[in-house]
């Protein structure tokens, strides 16, 4: 079951440090099978209040993306973002196939 990294970034100040940042993260990806699903761009609001950027990384398992983010590689550039953005990050994996809305009222 695949699981997904997912940052709601309110705010990035844009700054080298990002810039350099966003350089070396896909090589962070790359050893635990990670890619991008969603990087920012446009929205559409639909209901409510949104503000800042989604980005969604997906990996194969949740193992692999707690492995990413733990890595030597990914923690020597998480304070590039940190310290130049304020968000939010999650894990979150996906449903088994076939999935009815329904099937949340089943949990625990």
């Amino acid at each position: 079951m695949s699981t997904y990294a997912v940052a709601h970034l309110h705010s990035v100040t844009m700054c080298p440090a990002i810039v350099e940042y966003l350089e070396r993260i896909d090589a962070t990806l790359a050893p635990f099978n990670g890619r991008f699903v969603v990087h920012g761009g446009p929205t559409e609001l639909l209901e409510g209040r949104w503000d800042g950027d989604l980005v969604v990384i997906e990996f194969p398992d949740r193992e692999c993306a707690r492995e990413w983010y733990g890595s030597p590689a990914y923690q020597a550039i998480l304070p590039l973002r940190t310290q130049h953005s304020v968000g939010d990050v999650i894990l979150i994996d996906t449903v088994e196939a076939p999935h009815r809305a329904t099937d949340v009222l089943q949990r625990d």
